[in-house]
């Protein structure tokens, strides 16, 4: 990589390691059902265990991915596991992806016409 590529914004191999293994993160439902329990604030594990419908040992390994990506945050309370989403920025990049896959339904229900 050149030095005016790092300059202008491109990203390092090592960096770009890191920001596919963020998005990768994101690349599983029970995952973002996770996070979308997590919108409304901090939750118990067994809340979500509920709320989302699937077992504790796959919403635990799920919520181990996201803590070592970082996207969540954990902390053991007594007998319980409380988490939360430390950084705004995660639920705003689930917004963006959301607003661009809303605007390509738009689109594929009123295709363009020359």
């Amino acid at each position: 990589m050149k030095d005016a590529d790092r300059e202008y914004g491109c990203l390092a191999d090592n960096q770009l390691e890191r920001v596919a293994a963020l998005f990768k993160s994101f690349a599983e439902p029970t995952r973002l059902a996770i996070l979308q329990e997590l919108k409304a604030g901090p939750r118990k594990v067994g809340e979500m265990v509920a709320a989302i419908g699937t077992s504790q040992a796959n919403i635990s390994k799920q919520l181990h991915v996201l803590s070592e990506a970082g996207v969540i945050h954990r902390e053991k309370r007594g007998t319980c596991v409380l988490c939360s989403i430390p950084d705004p920025a995660v639920l705003e990049l689930c917004r963006l992806v959301c607003d661009k896959l809303n605007r390509d339904l738009a689109l594929e229900r009123e295709p363009l016409h020359f």
